[in-house]
């Protein structure tokens, strides 16, 4: 690209927009702890082509590190949204310079008044032994907690129901709670799921557990005292 090219891509940055680009830098963190270590995560800043890279997370993919340059495809990928406007996150395959696989995303990052202020990419490292990267993403071998419970309802109304049908089963299969203090330690574990958040959450379980309302706000001023 020739220095021409460079020029008409020049950003000019606000303190607005490097605050629109460190809000992704938890985000990146996020997805390459869910995927795991064979996932690069990379965001880079138009503000500076020389040192774009300013969060990364796993490098040692690709040998980079914060303050590397901004990629060839990276600046193929400008040239297309200059004269396009074309935005739409693009996956493809690509190898890094020690001859690795990997699938790659890339996604436009907007800021103040929605113009491109950098690059949010995803590399995922193919060329390691796929039962390796399985480890990664199975329960028994990662470091993410086991048997967390969460509930995907569709409504309010689901999820309140979900989470009620477990604090039910996992009280009932306490044998240190007796049948007096069942309907208290129900309320107790989904007030610390912070079910009781939503609104119709408190009819629901009184209706469910057949007590009034006024004796879960009782429980609830109770836990909270």
């Amino acid at each position: 690209m020739n220095a021409a090219a460079y020029k008409s891509f020049s950003v000019e940055f606000t303190d607005k927009d490097r605050e629109h680009l460190e809000l992704n830098f938890r985000l990146a963190d996020t997805i390459a702890d869910f995927i795991g270590p064979h996932c690069e995560v990379v965001i880079h800043s138009f503000e500076s082509f020389e040192k774009s890279v300013v969060k990364i997370v796993n490098g040692h993919h690709t040998g980079r590190k914060v303050g590397s340059p901004i990629t060839d495809l990276g600046l193929k990928m400008l040239g297309v949204i200059e004269s396009t406007g074309e935005i739409t996150p693009k996956s493809y395959f690509t190898t890094s310079k020690d001859g690795s696989l990997l699938k790659s995303t890339t996604c436009v990052l907007a800021g103040e008044n929605g113009k491109p202020i950098g690059l949010f990419c995803i590399n995922m490292n193919l060329s390691h032994p796929f039962p390796e990267i399985i480890k990664t993403l199975m329960p028994d071998m990662a470091n993410a907690p086991v048997g967390v419970q969460e509930n995907f309802g569709a409504s309010t109304t689901e999820v309140i129901e979900q989470a009620l049908e477990h604090a039910i089963f996992e009280v009932d299969n306490d044998e240190s709670i007796n049948l007096k203090g069942r309907n208290k330690a129900i309320t107790k574990l989904l007030l610390e799921n912070g079910i009781f958040e939503f609104k119709e959450a408190t009819a629901f379980v009184s209706e469910r557990l057949g007590i009034t309302r006024h004796a879960i706000y009782k429980y609830i001023r109770e836990f909270r005292a």
